[in-house]
């Protein structure tokens, strides 16, 4: 795992040379995903079909064989171990009453000549849900995706997951019981996207696709972007912890690996202005790697694109921090809180020692799709607010018609538009 040092000549560029990822699509991707939107587009079904038969080694006649009963649903949740159970329900509950405190409501205000402004919140009509399938599954992500759009007040909620050879993941298909996933298909890859984005003869067309997906997938909801919404295009799982050194050093070293063990272009840097407390990470992390299930991911992950950040000082910390704006931030230090208002691009951020970031991705309550790839600068947790629409109100009376007018007249002739202007004459007390 690398080691930087703040102080360093050449820092700044060997942090840019660490963060960058060059995730995006090549030709021959960017290629074939337009071929399956465009066969999709005027298939439909059957182009479905046939993609998910040849991608997913199946061999499905029909629609009909690719659509779930929702019995199906509820049979898994019914069949799952206690434990299992428990854990999803509860999981669900925290997600569901955070995400209750994010629903907006409609509002308006009244002026003095009458006029009323205002603005009309509204639920999206139908969402489409990916999620991966087969043994890449997670549960979890159903419930961050599907939770809030049902708090949101969505309609319908179309789930697509993939099932290649066959394999069905119990567990996904229990959290979508949970969080009333109104139908599901057993299709995946860009073809679904494609689906939920145009429509087809059995999958309804979505207003937004939300939910994680690999290349083929993040292209394809890039290029739909425009017909449809879509959540982010995200990159590799990230994890930056702050560490005033006081940390159990196996702790920090654990909290690397939770993200790093996701695949080898994961991130996992710890930042900390005690260099013999970075040398006791780096001990605990060559003590417990071998013991990983998934050991190699990790091994490569830490290796590309992790790293030891020496610092002088917390403030100097959180300089660094503001500039990688992570995707989850622990801040394991002695007074967290304290730190908060010099924390400005963050996606999530967990606050002490005793806060693991495995927590907010199963049951903490807050939403665990967040921004990657330093794009926290500008954008949020998905949340309540992605599954709602604004409409702004304007009801003017006759008083306030005539005196906004002469404004809007000036405005207009200003830019040339007269009939702009003439449209508000019209209304213009003598």
């Amino acid at each position: 795992m690398r080691r930087l040092n703040r102080a360093d000549v050449g820092f700044d560029a060997e942090l840019e040379k660490l963060l960058a990822w060059e995730g995006v699509s090549n030709d021959q991707v960017n290629q074939t995903v337009r071929e399956i939107l465009d066969k999709i587009r005027s298939h439909g079904d059957a182009a479905l079909v046939e993609y998910t038969n040849r991608f997913d080694r199946l061999d499905a006649s029909s629609m009909e064989e690719l659509e779930l009963p929702l019995e199906r649903l509820q049979q898994a949740l019914d069949n799952l171990p206690t434990d299992q159970r428990k854990a999803l329900e509860l999981s669900a509950e925290r997600v569901r009453l955070y995400h209750q405190h994010q629903k907006t409501e409609s509002w308006s205000y009244t002026e003095a000549d009458g006029t009323l402004l205002g603005q009309q919140v509204t639920p999206l009509d139908r969402v489409g849900l990916y999620v991966p399938g087969g043994k890449a599954a997670y549960p979890s992500s159903v419930l961050m995706n599907a939770v809030p759009a049902k708090v949101a007040g969505v309609k319908e909620l179309i789930m697509v997951v993939p099932t290649p050879d066959g394999v069905v993941n119990e567990l996904v298909l229990a959290a979508a019981a949970i969080s009333d996933v109104d139908k599901v298909f057993l299709v995946g890859g860009a073809q679904a996207v494609a689906a939920l984005a145009y429509g087809t003869e059995a999958v309804p067309q979505v207003d937004k696709i939300v939910g994680p997906g690999n290349i083929y997938v993040a292209t394809a909801k890039g290029m739909v972007f425009g017909s449809v919404g879509i959540d982010m295009i995200a990159g590799p799982s990230e994890i930056l912890v702050v560490c005033d050194g006081e940390t159990n050093p196996d702790w920090i070293a654990m909290d690397l690996f939770s993200q790093a063990e996701h695949d080898e272009d994961a991130q996992s840097i710890l930042i900390s202005p005690d260099a013999a407390f970075l040398d006791a990470v780096e001990q605990s992390i060559n003590k417990l790697l071998d013991g990983m299930e998934r050991a190699n991911i990790i091994r490569t992950a830490l290796k590309d694109r992790g790293a030891l950040i020496q610092v002088e000082t917390m403030e100097q910390a959180l300089e660094v921090t503001n500039y990688i704006a992570p995707e989850h931030l622990e801040l394991s230090v002695e007074d967290p809180q304290a730190l908060l208002p010099s924390i400005k691009h963050a996606g999530a951020i967990f606050m002490g020692r005793y806060t693991a970031e495995a927590l907010g991705d199963y049951c903490a309550g807050p939403n665990h799709v967040l921004p990657t790839s330093r794009t926290a600068r500008f954008s949020s947790p998905l949340g309540v607010y992605d599954f709602q629409k604004r409409s702004s109100l304007i009801m003017c009376s006759a008083e306030g018609a005539s005196e906004l007018g002469k404004t809007a007249s000036v405005m207009a002739r200003g830019e040339g538009l007269t009939a702009h202007a003439q449209s508000a004459e019209f209304r213009i007390k003598d």
